[in-house]
């Protein structure tokens, strides 16, 4: 099973991963769907904001119309130290589309912890980036930044805005990796 978050990248991640046919997809996300994130969010629609739809329960609905193989589960939640580990127990692999960096450490720690693989990935304004986390293998994000509070007044989507090509890019690359890992190729 897969997990992952949707903002930009994340309904690229959803939709490629439901159309390879991986068997298990789990999308969390807190927040419904707004206008503005029509010009990057591939999985919604302008019947989604009429309809005031959750993102996770309206990408559920789109994605089970796609590959009906797949398993689509959509939970609504505000993922905290509280409910990550049972959100990610059983799952093989972590993918994040997150625009909240306070959440991917709670993903590092439960990805150590935990041993599952984790595809971080961020996009904003025109860039982009994206490392896999291999417990035991690669360095984890706090090898890189081990003081989250250094980054608090970094850029956000909300401050510097994302053009729609940069999470497609950043989502995609990020499922070419899972596809690697859950099928066991080398990395490289």
């Amino acid at each position: 099973m897969c997990y992952c978050w949707l903002r930009g990248a994340g309904t690229i991640i959803a939709t490629s991963l439901v159309r390879a046919g991986i068997g298990r997809v789990k999308i969390i996300d807190r927040d419904f769907i707004e206008y503005h994130n029509l010009q990057r969010q591939v999985l919604f629609d302008e019947d989604d904001i009429k309809n005031e739809l959750p993102k996770a329960i309206a990408a559920e609905r789109h994605l089970k119309k796609v590959n009906s193989s797949v398993e689509v589960e959509g939970i609504v939640a505000d993922v905290n130290f509280t409910n990550i580990e049972k959100l990610v127990s059983g799952t093989d692999l972590i993918l994040d589309g997150l625009d909240n960096l306070e959440t991917r450490y709670l993903i590092n720690d439960v990805s150590l912890k935990h041993n599952i693989p984790w595809i971080y990935g961020g996009a904003i304004s025109s860039y982009g980036m994206t490392l896999n986390i291999i417990p035991g293998k690669t360095a984890c994000l706090r090898c890189f930044s081990p003081d989250s509070s250094r980054h608090r007044m970094g850029w956000t989507c909300d401050t510097a805005g994302v053009i729609n090509p940069a999470p497609f890019i950043i989502g995609s690359l990020q499922v070419v990796e899972a596809i690697k890992i859950l099928v066991g190729a080398e990395l490289k």
